[in-house]
């Protein structure tokens, strides 16, 4: 049910679309490729073989891999479909 005027499935198609997006920019992203290192990059320190084995292609260590994602800036959650909901934020 729909409320105001919108259609009827309006919301779980933005909904869907939303996740469809979000789908698309994680595949566009360029995964490690290649062999792993066994010693980081950054500090040299030995790279877990468990996690050598769980991404191909690591080249950083486990703190210095959260060291930098700790660094990367969150993206906004900015609903450009224009909802009466991200008007109420």
């Amino acid at each position: 049910m729909a409320g105001g005027w919108a259609r009827d499935g309006a919301v779980q198609e933005q909904i869907d679309a939303s996740i469809n997006d979000e789908l698309a920019r994680l595949k566009a992203r360029k995964a490690p490729v290649g062999k792993s290192l066994t010693h980081c990059v950054e500090c040299e320190e030995t790279i877990p073989e468990k996690r050598r084995i769980a991404i191909p292609g690591v080249k950083l260590c486990i703190d210095c891999q959260q060291e930098r994602d700790g660094s990367h800036k969150a993206r906004g959650g900015i609903n450009r479909r224009g909802s009466k909901d991200s008007q109420l934020k």
